[in-house]
């Protein structure tokens, strides 16, 4: 009987090299038995790129990863620092047009995730849909952000420690990133559902510290606590908007980067127990969701605290946030310790997310052979072992790095990792646009798409624009008011890494944008299995309760 291990270890259908028409179809890869003999995955449609993993997170995994990806440490810590630059008026603006950005991105890759449902996602779309080229400059470029990020958020969650120990530190910074780094690598070696159980508990901590936050401050502007009714009083004395047109627009580069990872639930579509269901229910989601927790936190932040007041202009750590300060006006002293904690759990979760996207990218990349095979390999659990320590030994390395040069390595990481973020939403609008295309020019009908985005062509077109231009219009501060080489460098070198890769895979494999009729749409698409009926079935006859209670979280 032929091992497990042996589809565990597949590599690109390209280095197999047994003969086609041997072997039986299989419309999914669930469908398949590890102990066949002489089975050629390259014949296996929809298993070809997803063999290996499992399909082990549910939809309330799937919704929760959705929200969880995008609270951080941008909302806890510098939404009070937005508020400052641009007033209550230009931040809220700000924010209401990158969330509807991410909304329209989202909508965009829940098309592609949600009939194509493959690990690695939106580069593979990209190599599939316009140009291996393109893909392959995603996919390093996606990677070596989320490689680098693993190292800023190991280095903040010992920083943030150190708030309990300011005067005594008995650990070293670099002791507790490796011990971080040490549990999480545990936890993505144990497989999806064990990943996905936490990241479930830990985006639910930080939405029920949103929802106290938003409760709390509705009181005070409303005067039910801390002395006085404010209302949009602030937003007359010292006013709505500071620093004009360039203060909205240095917020709107902030807020974006607020925003990233939001599209982590497409890398973890590939993993996803009946992705025609739980893939749509997460991006259907989003807007409520960004709404609530993005918008109404934001106005009320506005609403309570002046823009002008000095401790918003220096919220760097929780004893400054705006959550900490307005908790402290409703007289709940203990704010700036739950905030911090939040704070810690969210770094944790960002990190732990940080290092699941790495393999997972890794991973796409060794099977569409753009990376060595052996990243390929996964775990009887399904994760991919090599790829894994590979994506966290660079991630430490970057520690070591930033404990050298700490101040001028946050800098520089910072803005590679934001870079490379908006890049990778324009190439999920740019893949969408010719998926679409390729689509409707081979005949097919779009009625049959489990899920279809809303305002085609209008919510890639405005994505791609938008993102090009934050992309381009961040670093304003290199020419405006004098020029400054060292912040030009800073703000532009995202963009390098990305051109570079692409350049070099169209000089050495000279390949082309392929043409709409040879566009694949089959290998990796998905096809509902007999458990994913019983679960719709199911779930059609829940309480209404239960439908209300999955809808949130």
């Amino acid at each position: 009987m032929q091992e497990k291990t042996e589809i565990e270890s597949y590599n690109h259908p390209q280095d197999i090299g047994s003969p086609r028409g041997t072997t039986p179809q299989y419309e999914n890869y669930s469908d398949y038995d590890a102990n066949e003999k002489n089975v050629d995955v390259s014949d296996v449609g929809a298993m070809e790129e997803q063999v290996g993993t499992k399909r082990g997170l549910s939809a309330r995994h799937i919704q929760m990863i959705s929200l969880g990806g995008a609270i951080g440490t941008g909302l806890f810590l510098n939404s009070g620092g937005n508020i400052a630059s641009a007033g209550p008026a230009g931040a809220l603006i700000a924010y209401i047009v990158i969330g509807f950005m991410v909304f329209c991105i989202m909508t965009c890759l829940g098309e592609m995730a949600t009939y194509m449902p493959i690990s690695g996602s939106f580069n593979l779309y990209a190599s599939k849909f316009v140009d291996p080229a393109l893909g392959f400059a995603l996919g390093w470029n996606y990677w070596f952000s989320w490689a680098v990020t693993i190292a800023t958020e190991l280095s903040a969650a010992a920083t943030i420690i150190d708030y309990w120990f300011q005067d005594n530190q008995v650990v070293p910074d670099a002791a507790w990133s490796a011990i971080f780094l040490v549990l999480i690598l545990g936890i993505n070696t144990f497989g999806v559902r064990v990943y996905g159980e936490l990241e479930y508990w830990f985006a639910m901590i930080k939405i029920l510290l949103v929802i106290v936050f938003l409760i709390v401050a509705l009181l005070v502007t409303t005067g039910a606590v801390g002395g006085h009714t404010i209302g949009f009083s602030y937003w007359k004395d010292p006013g709505a908007f500071n620093n004009g047109v360039l203060g909205t627009v240095g917020v709107l580069l902030s807020a974006g980067f607020s925003f990233q990872g939001t599209e982590i639930v497409g890398v973890t579509a590939g993993e996803a127990k009946n992705p025609h269901k739980s893939v749509p229910r997460a991006i259907r989601n989003v807007f409520w969701r960004i709404l609530i927790f993005f918008v109404l936190t934001m106005l009320f932040i506005g609403m309570c605290v002046p823009y002008d007041l000095p401790e918003l202009s220096t919220s760097s750590d929780a004893a400054t946030a705006s959550f900490t300060i307005i908790f402290n006006i409703a007289g709940i002293g203990v704010g700036a310790h739950i905030v911090n904690a939040v704070v810690l759990s969210s770094v944790l979760s960002a990190a732990n997310s940080s290092l699941y996207t790495c393999s997972r990218t890794m991973m796409a990349l060794a099977r569409d052979g753009k990376a060595p095979a052996i990243f390929s390999r996964t775990t009887r659990w399904g994760a991919p072992v090599f790829a894994t320590l590979a994506s966290s030994i660079i991630g430490f390395a970057c520690v070591f790095v930033s404990l050298y040069r700490p101040d001028d390595a946050f800098i520089w990481f910072l803005s590679i990792t934001a870079v490379t973020g908006f890049i990778s939403w324009t190439g999920i609008a740019a893949a969408h646009l010719r998926f679409r295309k390729a689509y409707v020019y081979q005949g097919r009908d779009l009625n049959e798409l489990p899920y279809r985005a809303l305002w085609f062509p209008f919510s890639p077109i405005f994505a791609i624009v938008l993102t090009v231009l934050i992309v381009l219009a961040q670093g304003y501060g290199a020419f405006y008011p004098q020029w400054d080489v060292t912040t030009f460098f800073i703000d532009y070198i995202g963009i390098a890494p990305f051109i570079l890769t692409y350049g070099g895979y169209k000089i050495f494999r000279r390949s082309k944008v392929i043409p709409l009729g040879e566009v694949d749409l089959d290998t990796g698409r998905y096809f509902p299995t007999a458990e994913d009926e019983i679960d719709n079935e199911n779930d059609l006859h829940r309480p209404w309760y239960k439908k209300m209670f999955s809808a949130i979280v």
